[in-house]
């Protein structure tokens, strides 16, 4: 009951902010910054420390990295182009970068369980989400589990079958001799075990986009075909010759195609015929 109705305070909050043109404002402490001086902060939240940035102004978008990245992996001309519209809500998956992580094991569950936390804190009812590689998953699980939650989802070089990446990953990734590659292991041993429920996403209801390059070596094209085959209304954006980190490849178009899909509503009502 205590959830619900700091869910329904959230979501009131949020379109009264939205609506206000009011920014989202930082909560938690300030640890940093970063290479652009975008202040670095974390809170406290599902059981670790979530680091995130808030830039620009406007609608909210999550945007969530993939696996063994930072924030900081997002090209500085995307995040300039989008933060143009958007105000964007960038954190690093847990145990990664500014974020912590205890002895919980990694599941995509939990990797969603951080990002609402977050929302939460920010008193954001619901927001854009953007994830790449595993936070294209990690964004499938938020369309699966917190619908409500998410306004359109740009679901960027994702899986339906987390064990194919894995033995990709596994041929790529050192030893795990470091902290850091500790944690890029977990989050490994974690993709090993996702499989998407195929019949549930047909019944998703948000608008989504799938983004891919057509040389993705290590999620491949299908999953993204398939999944906009599965999903109604689903958008697919294939990049010719587009590698997995076709964003830093052509930042400008890559970011042109998101705000497109961003801006517009496909939604038509019915006829009434």
């Amino acid at each position: 009951m205590k959830k619900s109705v700091l869910f329904v305070l959230a979501v009131l909050a949020h379109h009264l902010s939205v609506a206000a043109g009011i920014p989202i404002q930082p909560v938690g402490e300030k640890v940093g910054e970063d290479g652009a001086s975008n202040c670095v902060y974390q809170i406290s939240a599902n059981g670790i420390k979530i680091g995130y940035k808030l830039i620009g102004a406007g609608q909210p978008l999550v945007m969530i990295v993939g696996l063994g990245n930072t924030t900081d992996r997002w090209p500085q001309e995307v995040v300039d182009a989008l933060s143009k519209q958007y105000q964007l809500i960038i954190l690093d998956n847990r145990g990664m970068g500014y974020s912590t992580a205890n002895d919980a094991t990694f599941t995509y569950k939990l990797f969603a369980d951080d990002v609402i936390a977050l929302l939460d804190a920010l008193q954001v009812g619901k927001a854009h989400v953007l994830g790449f590689s595993m936070g294209s998953t990690i964004a499938q699980e938020l369309l699966l589990e917190y619908p409500q939650r998410v306004s359109k989802a740009v679901i960027y070089a994702t899986s339906t079958d987390g064990s194919r990446v894995a033995d990709v990953l596994k041929g790529k990734a050192p030893p795990a001799n470091s902290p850091t590659m500790q944690i890029v292991w977990r989050q490994i041993e974690a993709t090993t075990h996702w499989k998407t429920p195929l019949d549930r996403m047909a019944k998703v209801a948000n608008q989504v986009m799938f983004l891919v390059g057509t040389a993705d070596e290590v999620v491949g094209v299908e999953s993204s075909k398939n999944l906009a085959a599965t999903v109604p209304g689903a958008w697919l954006a294939q990049f010719k010759n587009g590698e997995h980190g076709l964003m830093a490849q052509t930042p400008a178009a890559f970011a042109k195609t998101v705000l497109a899909f961003l801006d517009i509503d496909e939604s038509i009502p019915p006829s009434g015929r």
